[in-house]
């Protein structure tokens, strides 16, 4: 979401109306202005743009029959909610409860994230580094102070600074929902990833990494570190789940000996 109205400069088109709802599509399309987002009161954004407001009215009210904008009778415009949960809840609940489909999250996670890495490496802005350097420090900040909700938000915020970053408005729409799955702990526990580093050392580390090769416009190490990255969460997972299962089994041997 922006503040900067700067975006909005004067529209200089035959059809004002038409250049009006094609400017703030493509703030759109290009996530400068993102779902939720308010615009500007309308003589602001008339004036911003140098329209009259009867055509500024018009072009909203396109916008808002395409379902890109809903308009709040004495609150504003907003832009829609653009992204559809990705999965239904009753699939969101069968997926949860088979490891399986965890795995191929991850291997999802693997390739886009390596891209997106790889993509911001290449293409950031200073906003862009600014962004992901502020989340490094705020992962630091929540380890320090062993705020394990803070590192979980930090940490997709992280994530979804360099999809930002990449400059690809298909991957960071994309990337979007699958963000809102791994904040709503669908497949992703950061606590139970945590709790098998031990520290969450590891993870902060590779964060580090991954940040310092994307600023350091390293594009091929920030692809290997991202990739590390999700390796080291999956290897991380199958290590814990084969030790839950040797517990499970060895609590089974000690009841039947008992038993017997």
């Amino acid at each position: 979401m922006t503040d900067d109205w700067s975006v909005f400069d004067p529209i200089d088109h035959e059809s004002v109306a038409d250049a009006v709802v094609e400017k703030i599509e493509d703030l759109i399309v290009n996530r400068v202005l993102r779902q939720g987002a308010k615009l500007p009161a309308e003589r602001d954004l008339a004036d911003r743009l140098g329209v009259s407001r009867p055509k500024l009215r018009e072009a909203l009210k396109r916008l808002e029959d395409e379902g890109l904008i809903d308009v709040v009778k004495g609150e504003g415009s907003f832009v829609a909610k653009l992204t559809n949960e990705a999965m239904s809840p009753a699939l969101l609940d069968v997926f949860s409860r088979h490891g399986d489909a965890f795995f191929e999250y991850l291997e999802y996670r693997r390739e886009q994230e390596a891209f997106a890495a790889r993509l911001a490496a290449e293409r950031h802005t200073a906003f862009d580094a600014d962004a992901i350097t502020a989340e490094i420090r705020a992962m630091e900040e929540s380890q320090e102070k062993g705020d394990q909700a803070a590192g979980m938000e930090a940490d997709i915020r992280f994530h979804s600074a360099i999809v930002d970053a990449s400059h690809n408005t298909m991957l960071n729409h994309m990337m979007t929902s699958i963000y809102d799955l791994t904040r709503r702990g669908v497949f992703y526990n950061r606590e139970y990833l945590r709790a098998i580093d031990g520290t969450g050392e590891a993870l902060l580390a590779q964060h580090k990494e991954i940040a310092r090769a994307i600023l350091a416009r390293e594009a091929d190490a920030a692809e290997a570190a991202a990739r590390a990255h999700i390796d080291f969460v999956e290897a991380s997972f199958r290590h814990g789940m084969d030790q839950s299962r040797r517990e499970r089994l060895s609590r089974k041997r000690r009841l039947a000996t008992r038993a017997g």
